[in-house]
């Protein structure tokens, strides 16, 4: 053999060598346990075999030729049936259907005729004529060789059994869309056996040329597991979770640098208005620090602000490593709505609905606190209740509307007034109660009453001659009372004292 042939050996064997390698290596690492990843695997291994049996027989003496042929290249294709059969009940899942003293060991029943004629020798298996022809030892066309054909195509009409039964069942599009990829690989499968095989092309091809349709049938087999996943593969189990994941999933490097996004990531930046590279940099400092030490990150809540806009973010990470570099797989949830939520929950338990002022139980601990302060600092503090007189009437002619908002404006009247030196709330109903902190004068609390009344009468000006207004009742710690309870009778007395000089 010359170099020229050598060369056209390893392209027409050794091509196809590497391709059964690569499928049936590739198989078996995706996931060396599953039965459809093991039988696809041994039918690329086997039609590896097959070809390396062509390409040593090209190598040896003609007279070899029977002899490899019978032993090695027929046991081959008389094995691959069965594993074929095999793999397409199993896929199908109509091995559930069938007997367990049947299955699988039915599709393995030839090989007790390929063990029985290794033993003898070749002796069942009658050895082919072969001529050589250029380069190539050619089988002779003969009767034997085309029953042997005939047969082979038989047992490829077989495979349309589990498939056409399986399609009829198939309960999804991507179901049917795969079984008819395989029985369109099964039909060019077996017009390529009877086009290369019934037909002699002398030496324009080497020996054997329909073998080359199994090359044909692993890569529809190859084809439908990438497009349609049918191998249940484990990166493709992932990635449809990564694109069904509502959270917005993120891939990106340690410089924040975006490598990839899920579907879930596009929404939340598109309702954002954000490009992702402009998220990042709002994400606050001690995040960006923890990724960029590989800190854990479990449920971190950060706040960014999108002009006058709040938003809450929920985010986990976790390190993987990608194309050999480290990468931090960010899943970030918006939980805005959920945290207004749980922060409207928590102002309720202490404020007033209506006014948002502190409730009474709210006010009551922070006068207490403010007390202890102003004894150990030897302070006064001063007590206001306010009552607004005749809301019921404003309620009554005006409707409650109305009488709601003079209750608002009356809650933004005394916050105005008092500002940062004290606390206001609402007791219940139409009466107020604040403190002053850090010893006001009387002569201070008076200009404060005058101010608050001043300009609550007008607002009350636009409900017309209606008698609205405020009886205050003022006391003083520690002069009046050491506890807020004293503190708020006493100013109770003196508020029902102006009520009843106004009578």
């Amino acid at each position: 053999m010359n170099i020229k042939e050598a060369l056209i050996l390893l392209f027409t064997h050794g091509i196809p060598i590497l391709f059964f390698m690569y499928m049936a290596t590739d198989v078996w690492l995706r996931n060396k346990f599953k039965t459809e990843h093991i039988l696809l695997g041994l039918i690329s291994l086997c039609y590896l075999l097959l070809f390396a049996e062509e390409y040593v027989r090209a190598q040896v003496p003609i007279e070899y030729s029977s002899k490899l042929s019978s032993l090695w290249l027929s046991s081959i294709g008389i094995i691959i049936p069965g594993l074929c059969s095999h793999f397409l009940v199993k896929f199908t899942q109509l091995d559930s259907h069938m007997p367990r003293y049947i299955y699988p060991y039915v599709f393995y029943l030839p090989l007790l005729f390929v063990a029985i004629n290794v033993v003898t020798g070749a002796d069942l298996i009658a050895a082919q004529t072969f001529i050589e022809s250029g380069m190539w030892k050619l089988p002779e066309y003969n009767t034997g060789y085309y029953i042997a054909m005939s047969s082979s195509i038989g047992v490829d009409l077989l495979f349309f059994i589990p498939l056409l039964i399986a399609k009829k069942k198939a309960s999804t599009q991507e179901q049917m869309s795969i079984y008819n990829l395989l029985l369109i690989g099964v039909v060019v499968s077996i017009i390529w056996h009877i086009v290369f095989g019934f037909i002699n092309y002398n030496d324009n091809l080497p020996p054997y040329p329909y073998l080359y349709s199994g090359m044909v049938w692993c890569y529809f087999l190859r084809f439908t597991m990438k497009k349609y996943d049918f191998l249940n593969l484990y990166e493709n189990r992932y990635e449809k979770l990564f694109n069904m994941n509502p959270d917005a999933i993120v891939l990106i490097d340690r410089n924040g640098v975006l490598k990839n996004a899920n579907p879930g990531a596009a929404r939340l930046f598109t309702s954002m208005k954000l490009q992702f590279e402009s998220f990042y940099e709002l994400l606050d400092p001690d995040i960006k620090a923890r990724i960029r030490e590989r800190q854990e990150i479990s449920l971190y809540e950060t706040e960014i602000m999108l002009g006058n806009r709040r938003l809450v973010l929920q985010v986990d990470a976790d390190y993987v490593w990608a194309d050999n570099e480290l990468h931090v797989l960010l899943i970030v949830r918006d939980i805005t709505v959920q945290k207004d939520y749980q922060e409207e929950i928590t102002l309720l338990a202490y404020h007033d609905p209506l006014t948002r002022l502190p409730n009474r139980r709210y006010f009551n601990e922070l006068l207490d606190e403010a007390l202890q302060e102003a004894e150990h600092k030897q302070e006064t503090v001063a007590l206001l209740l306010i009552d607004l007189d005749k809301i019921k009437l404003l309620n009554d002619t005006r409707g409650h509307l109305a009488g709601d908002e003079a209750l608002k404006q009356a809650a933004h009247i005394l916050q105005e007034t008092v500002a940062e030196l004290g606390i206001v709330a609402r007791m219940g109903g139409d009466e107020f109660v604040l403190f002053v902190k850090n010893s006001p004068t009387k002569h201070e609390i008076e200009l404060m009453l005058d101010q608050m009344q001043r300009k609550f009468s007008q607002f009350t000006e636009r409900f017309g001659n209606l008698p609205i207004g405020m009886s205050i009742g003022v006391s003083y710690f520690p002069s009046d009372g050491t506890d807020g309870q004293a503190l708020i009778n006493v100013a109770d007395n003196a508020m029902f004292e102006m009520k009843r000089s106004r009578a």
